[in-house]
């Protein structure tokens, strides 16, 4: 797995594709919610509707032995503050979720009097006029079955008060089919399209990334043939993009051309210091020789002097090597005067005049 996504190309694929894929799933359910509020709310609608109308009948005095229930193919129940189920709808034969599970009217336990108003009666919780229909409440969703058919409902009561005084709980359902079927096929188009859409994302992604990438393998390539080569002359491409991967050559070929007069240096170095050792030596051994062979010739002077001569190149050649090694001045302090002292000392014809110390900060060697 380590392998499969060690290239940049496909890390960037599966980030991208994991972007979406998150972004998705969040919008989806989203969308689902959403979908599923607003569809609740419609049935909660419905049933508030149909549990209203079946109150306004009552409420202008309609006995609810005389309601016509069976005009609706939503379940109705209409019960008494006794809970006692006095009216139903004629084909429901099955109901939960209005906390009155009977389907077969009653008769009422409470009270009428069509010539009294009721109001001694009155226990509930909420009080009612004659005629007056209460504020709806929504039950809760349930399941009813009317003419054989069993669906899903969302119940809403109702309370109302009869001119006769009886106070009475109007509960109708509206289905939850259409929330089913909205909610089910758009889950469904998501399971489809989402897979398809994150395949199109990786797609598109994985060629966009081999094309932005593909300049940096090129500059890889030119880069593995200098080394190969050794030919500090060439360069790497430059696009003409003139984005990140295009500085990125711009500072490469920058590289590559400090490095090629840093090696071009070196080499002058090598053939100067050959050159400049080769005359000292040669003329040492020549007076060496001379000497071994006739000891009254010899040039203590000459021979003395090229010896300071390869001194003081040797010097040299140290001081430039520590230079290119790096070596940084220090935060240490340095006498100058001292130090000047020190490399004068033994050199003939060269003093220092003056005893006060100079002190400067930097690197002892490159001062020197």
């Amino acid at each position: 797995m380590s392998r499969l996504f060690a290239s940049v190309r496909a890390r960037a694929t599966l980030a991208a594709t994991l972007v979406v894929a998150v972004a998705l799933v969040a919008a989806g359910t989203a969308v689902l919610l959403s979908l599923r509020s607003n569809l609740l709310g419609e049935a909660g609608t419905q049933a508030e509707r149909s549990a209203r109308d079946v109150a306004t009948s009552l409420a202008v005095g309609t006995r609810y032995t005389e309601l016509n229930l069976d005009d609706d193919d939503r379940p109705v129940q209409v019960v008494d503050e006794a809970g006692t189920l006095v009216a139903a709808s004629e084909d429901l034969e099955r109901i939960t979720g209005t906390g009155v599970d009977a389907v077969t009217p009653q008769p009422s336990a409470s009270p009428s009097d069509d010539g009294d108003d009721g109001d001694d009666d009155d226990d509930s919780g909420e009080s009612l006029e004659a005629g007056e229909i209460g504020e709806p409440a929504t039950v809760g969703d349930g399941t009813a079955t009317v003419d054989g058919d069993t669906e899903d409902y969302r119940f809403v009561a109702v309370p109302v008060e009869t001119r006769g005084g009886d106070q009475l709980t109007v509960y109708a359902g509206a289905p939850l089919s259409a929330e089913h079927g909205a909610v089910n096929t758009a889950l469904t188009v998501m399971l489809i399209g989402f897979p398809l859409l994150l395949a199109v994302v990786a797609w598109v992604t994985w060629l966009v990334t081999r094309r932005a990438l593909r300049p940096v393998e090129g500059i890889r390539r030119e880069m593995a043939a200098i080394t190969a080569s050794e030919d500090l002359a060439r360069r790497v491409p430059v696009p003409g993009t003139h984005d990140e991967v295009a500085r990125l050559a711009t500072t490469t070929n920058q590289t590559l051309a400090a490095l090629e007069s840093s090696v071009e240096r070196q080499r002058r170095f090598v053939a100067d210091a050959s050159h400049e050792l080769r005359s000292p030596i040669a003329s040492l051994r020549t007076q060496l020789e001379v000497a071994a062979a006739h000891p009254e010739l010899l040039d203590l002077d000459g021979a003395v002097e090229d010896t300071v001569r390869l001194q003081r190149l040797a010097a040299d050649l140290l001081l430039l090597a520590r230079l290119d090694a790096g070596e940084r001045p220090a935060d240490a302090r340095v006498d100058l005067a001292a130090l000047a002292r020190e490399a004068a000392g033994g050199r003939t014809g060269v003093s220092v005049r003056g005893d006060a110390a100079v002190h400067v900060a930097g690197s002892r060697g490159q001062l020197g």
